[in-house]
């Protein structure tokens, strides 16, 4: 159940805004893994009526909460810390126009922390013990819809609205901004660090994701 990052080439620090829209597709990608974990477990059950983890799925799910826990966050950051501030200081129409739906963006953030604690919890108890309770399992298989739900439209917003709205609004110069700071949340210094042709280091062509 590996998951493997196809022909598409990278974006670049030097793209930002495309490169927030590459997370919302490993966003995707990830929650589908959790989800289909889960599902194939209800076929999976114990003799005392718990939900064993198939070998196969052990690290499948390793990776994905690893990416929820790690570097989603830093998804999260490069929105509210780098990109939203830069349109609320805008005093373009188009962007004060959009702050109340950044407002909510920030919600959603809020609210998928929630869900994503809950599958952190079930699911490091799942890999500690090789099986959890109906419970934990009917749990976990309706927070992870519920972030399906929410991530879905959340992130129609800022793909199809947000995002070309602030490269409309937000000068060359502004957006370098937001890439350099993306890139020095992940410990990257674009002066010092040119051979890594501004490479997002969360993503890898062809073979399995490792979040680092």
């Amino acid at each position: 159940m590996g998951i493997v990052i196809g022909a598409k080439p990278d974006r670049s620090f030097a793209d930002p805004l495309g490169l927030l829209s590459d997370c919302h597709r490993r966003i995707e990608k990830f929650l589908e893994t959790l989800i289909l974990i889960v599902t194939d477990a209800r076929s999976n059950t114990t003799p005392d009526g718990c939900f064993a983890l198939a070998d196969d799925s052990k690290h499948p799910l390793e990776v994905a909460l690893k990416y929820f826990r790690e570097a989603a966050p830093r998804h999260t950051r490069d929105e509210e810390e780098s990109l939203f501030p830069k349109l609320r200081a805008s005093t373009n129409g188009a962007a004060r126009a959009a702050l109340a739906a950044v407002d909510a963006l920030e919600a959603d953030h809020d609210r998928a922390d929630l869900g994503h604690v809950e599958v952190e919890r079930i699911g490091q108890q799942w890999l500690a013990d090789g099986r959890i309770t109906g419970g934990d399992i009917d749990t976990m298989q309706t927070v992870l819809s519920e972030l399906q739900s929410l991530y879905q439209a959340h992130i129609v917003i800022e793909d199809t609205k947000i995002f070309p709205m602030a490269a409309l609004v937000l000068d060359e110069v502004t957006i370098a901004g937001v890439g350099r700071e993306m890139a020095e949340r992940r410990g990257i210094n674009l002066d010092t660090a040119p051979d890594l042709k501004l490479r997002c280091p969360t993503q890898r062509r062809k073979e399995l994701l490792n979040v680092s």
